[in-house]
């Protein structure tokens, strides 16, 4: 159903929804300019080497970002008329593509741990458990929560936009998901600290060659992790704050800016940061292997095969 007024009391509304489709299309904007900046990277270090599971994983991350980007700006922006039947598909859509980009983002951090940790079968099998629980649980909450989310056109002065109205618990079931993904996440970031210093300490007693190259991989793999971490961490908090009622219900400019500064950050962590957990290190290896005559049998790190680090220099 189409809401249609022309009473002034709606203009405050309209400002502040031309001021957040602006960060909207800043995200858009952000993840074709990092297109622009990789795709040379891209094509060298992902379509012109042996596909694996990792490749398809990166190029579907980066490629759905797109489009996710695009849909997210139109069902913000004023002037776009979109129908409460399509405000509705689109919200489907963009809740449901980020259940499965984080759980595509797990399989990646699962990757990166398994080979941290050597291959070790009991630490693959405990990432997996806890990674089934969390992304499982995730996906319910969120088949729930978009049964409770209307999308509404709105026509206020001539102008359109798109409404949402949240019913029930639906504020506190986002906040959930975010808690438990959180969760996963810290567990990631500890798993991988803890493993990297228990290296570090250990390369210290082996030989400049192996234990330097090695040690690089890990430096690479921490700098990487910490980077996403930092990102997931600050799209976190923005939407813990989504608790409070003063958040939710409020259009004032600084509530404004921290909403549409959540969703860049959140469209970066995605599809910026993600897809780099991979390319930071073929990178690393593309360019250990053109500069030196290191040794290749470390191909593994960078996902082509089955992933696994050891402190002898063997893989």
């Amino acid at each position: 159903m189409t809401f249609v007024s022309n009473d002034p009391i709606w203009w405050p509304l309209l400002d502040a929804q031309f001021f957040f489709s602006f960060w909207q299309i800043a995200a858009s904007v952000v993840v074709l300019y990092d297109w622009v900046l990789t795709v040379g990277q891209e094509i060298e270090l992902i379509w012109r080497q042996r596909w694996s599971l990792m490749t398809a994983l990166y190029l579907v991350i980066r490629y759905i970002g797109i489009p996710y980007s695009v849909a997210n700006a139109l069902a913000n922006m004023p002037l776009v008329s979109l129908t409460g039947a399509v405000s509705n598909i689109l919200n489907y859509a963009t809740n449901w593509i980020s259940v499965v980009m984080t759980a595509m983002l797990g399989v990646i951090m699962i990757a990166r741990l398994h080979a941290m940790y050597q291959g070790s079968r009991t630490m693959l099998l405990f990432l997996v458990i806890i990674f089934l629980a969390v992304n499982i649980a995730c996906g319910v909450i969120t088949a729930i929560e978009v049964k409770y989310i209307l999308g509404e056109e709105l026509i206020l002065s001539g102008i359109h936009m798109c409404s949402y109205s949240y019913e029930g618990d639906v504020i506190l079931l986002f906040s959930i998901t975010w808690i438990l993904a959180t969760v996963w996440e810290v567990l990631a970031l500890c798993l991988s600290v803890w493993i990297a210093v228990k290296h570090f300490r250990d390369l210290r007693r082996l030989g400049p060659s192996t234990g330097s190259t090695i040690g690089d991989y890990f430096r690479v793999l921490i700098q990487s992790h910490v980077l996403y971490f930092a990102s997931f961490a600050g799209v976190s908090c923005f939407q813990l704050m989504y608790l409070s009622p003063e958040v939710v219900n409020s259009n004032s400019t600084g509530v404004l800016m921290l909403d549409g500064t959540d969703n860049v950050v959140s469209v970066v962590q995605m599809f910026l940061l993600g897809p780099r957990l991979i390319l930071s290190v073929r990178e690393y290896h593309a360019k250990l292997v053109a500069g030196s005559d290191a040794d290749t049998s470390m191909n593994s790190i960078v996902f082509q095969q089955h992933v696994h680090i050891s402190t002898s220099g063997t893989v």
